[in-house]
Order: C-alpha cells, then sequence, then structure tokens
C-alpha cells in the first residue's frame, strides 16, 4: 500500500487544558499506488485536516500515518520537507501561484528545493522539459511566459496542478481545489486531475464537498463527525 492510516485522530486542547474538539477520530485507511479517491463531507468537517496530516504538513494527535512504508512520525522537520517535497504533490483551493513569476518559472519553483540548495543542471534541464512537457498536456502550452494575472481562474489551478507534479510525486492529494471555479471549469479540472492520475500513474486522494466531482474518483469516502465511511448510495 502507497497510503496507510492506522488509528489516527486529531483533538485540540481546551483553555482549561482537558481534550478539546475530537476533529478525527480512529481514522484508519488503505490507500493502493495509483489509486483514485474522494473524501467528502461538508465544510467544517475535517477534510482539509485530514490532507494535511496525511501530507504531512501536520501531525495527528494519536495514530500514525505511512507514505510508501515510511512512518511520518519517526520523521524530523528536515526529513517531513523532503518527502513532501519528493514524494506528495498539493493542491489548493486557491493557487497560490508567485505574481511576479511567469507560468513556467512558477511550475519549476519546487525543483530549486534540494539536499544541498540547488538542483545540478541536468536535473534542472530535465524537470524544465516535464514542465512544458505538462503544460501542453493541460492546455497552455501557449501560456508559459505569461504571469497569473493574464490567466483565469481555471488556468491558473491548472498550473497549479502542473506544479504539483513536476517532481514526479507518488501522491497527489488536492483539497477542495475547485472550490474557487464555476460550475464548468471545476467539472474540467476535476476530470483533469482523475486523468492525470492514470496517466502520470499518480495517486490522488481528492477533498470535496461536491458529490458530483467526487463522482469522477473510483472511491468515495465521507467524513463525517470525524469518523471516515464509504459513501452511501
Amino acid at each position: 500500500m502507497l497510503l496507510q492510516l492506522k488509528n489516527v485522530a486529531k483533538y485540540y486542547e481546551s483553555p482549561n487544558g482537558a481534550d478539546g474538539p475530537h476533529v478525527l477520530k480512529d481514522i484508519s485507511l488503505q490507500v493502493a499506488a495509483g489509486e483514485s479517491v474522494a473524501i467528502t463531507g461538508p465544510s467544517g468537517s475535517g477534510k482539509s485536516t485530514l490532507l494535511n496530516i496525511i501530507g504531512g504538513l501536520d501531525r495527528p494527535t494519536a495514530g500514525s500515518v505511512l507514505v510508501d512504508g515510511r512512518d511520518l512520525s519517526q520523521l524530523d522537520d528536515k526529513e517531513l520537507a523532503m518527502i513532501r517535497n519528493r514524494q506528495i504533490g498539493f493542491v489548493f483551493q486557491l493557487h497560490h501561484l508567485l505574481p511576479q513569476y511567469t507560468v513556467l518559472e512558477n511550475v519549476l519553483v519546487p525543483t530549486l528545493a534540494s539536499k544541498g540548495g540547488v538542483e545540478p543542471r541536468p536535473y534542472r534541464n530535465d524537470a524544465e522539459a516535464r514542465a512544458r512537457r505538462l503544460l501542453e498536456r493541460v492546455g497552455l502550452g501557449a501560456r508559459l511566459l505569461y504571469r497569473p494575472g493574464r490567466l483565469s481562474g481555471g488556468e491558473r489551478q491548472r498550473v497549479a496542478v502542473v506544479r504539483a507534479l513536476i517532481n514526479q510525486p507518488k501522491l497527489l492529494l488536492a483539497d477542495e481545489p475547485t472550490g474557487s471555479l464555476d460550475r464548468a471549469a471545476a467539472s474540467n479540472l476535476t476530470q483533469l486531475l482523475v486523468e492525470l492520475n492514470r496517466e502520470e500513474s499518480v495517486t490522488l486522494i481528492l477533498a470535496t464537498h461536491s458529490l458530483d466531482l467526487a463522482a469522477h474518483t473510483a472511491r468515495v469516502l465521507e467524513l463525517s463527525d470525524g469518523i471516515l465511511v464509504p459513501q452511501r448510495n
């Protein structure tokens, strides 16, 4: 299994030091390499918290998360940062593109982070070729030198998707990536994520409140009252 969650829980302390609200309760999950999974639930149900824990951006109060056999709880901050950069891609509701950089430059930003600082030149050459290929794949081949301000919302999110894929991650986490898009652009972006899931052999976990968008994935789970269960028909 690429991803395993074992009895994951998340809660916060109340002001008096007692256990506060339990956002996640005893969640166990297995996701195979190449699988596509949607996690549904209303705003505030804990979807973002769960994705942040899966991606190593947050730590569970209890339980463990294994990505490709490595227990994230046993890694220090530097090791976690390396895992996030090399094995996990993130797409958020807001694209977080750097306005002063071109589309191509924004996509290449994650390739600059490495153990020793800047990557050796051959890797950057390969990364640029991959960036150009992926941008062409998502219909942005003619926008390489545009800055984000000249793009539509849907185009900006497509750039964010390519940026998330540039380092060839094994796991792609998309947290409400269509939340700021109109219905047509949202449907197009979700379909693109599912297609790239197959083409790039990347495992996709999509958090969304939309059951229509979730239906594009192979498996749909619902987060309700802190518990993750198969979506009811």
